[in-house]
C-alpha cells in the first residue's frame, strides 16, 4: 500500500467557529438543502455524529459516484478539528483502500477563517493515484465549501 498526501488551505470570510459547525457538525442537514443537484441525500448511519459516527453520502443522478461513507475519528469542536476517513463507495474506484482527511479552522485577522486541509490517499498495490484526479477531489471540495460559505453569508442566522 502507498500513501499519497496533499495539503491545501483556503481563506474564507466566515468566523472559523461557523464554518466549522456548517461543515462538520450540520453537513448531513445542509448539503443536500444547498447542493440538491449533487447530493441527494446524507444519512448517518451509526452514530450520533461524534467520534465513531458512519454518515452515508448519495449522490444525485448523473453524478460520476453513487455513494461514499465517511468515518469521523476525531472531532474536537473546541479547536475546531475533525479527523474523517472516507471508508466505502465508488469513488475509492477499487484502487484506494480508504483516503483520511483532516481539517482545522482557524481564525484570520479579518474576521474570517483559513481552512486546512489534509488529504492522505491510501492506494491498494502498486496502484498510483493521478495528480488529475487528486485536482478533481479538490475542486469539487473547494466547490462545496464555496457553496456553503455563500449560504452562511447570504443568512447570517443560520
Amino acid at each position: 500500500m502507498g500513501v499519497v498526501s496533499f495539503t491545501q488551505e483556503s481563506a474564507c470570510p466566515v468566523p472559523p467557529a461557523r464554518m466549522f459547525k456548517a461543515l462538520m457538525i450540520d453537513s448531513h442537514k445542509l448539503l443536500p438543502k444547498l447542493l440538491p443537484q449533487s447530493i441527494k441525500s446524507v444519512d448517518m448511519i451509526q452514530g450520533d455524529g461524534g467520534v465513531g459516527t458512519i454518515i452515508k453520502i448519495n449522490f444525485a443522478e448523473g453524478s460520476p459516484f453513487k455513494y461514499v461513507k465517511h468515518r469521523i475519528d476525531a472531532l474536537d469542536k473546541e479547536n475546531l478539528e475533525c479527523k474523517y476517513t472516507l471508508i466505502e463507495g465508488d469513488a475509492l474506484m477499487d484502487k484506494l483502500e480508504s483516503i483520511n482527511y483532516e481539517a482545522k479552522f482557524e481564525p484570520s485577522a479579518d474576521g474570517g477563517c483559513v481552512i486546512k486541509k489534509t488529504s492522505k490517499y491510501n492506494t491498494i498495490g502498486d496502484f498510483e493515484i493521478k495528480e488529475e484526479q487528486i485536482k478533481e477531489g479538490k475542486e469539487r471540495a473547494m466547490g462545496m465549501y464555496k457553496v456553503v460559505e455563500a449560504y452562511l453569508l447570504a443568512n447570517p442566522e443560520a
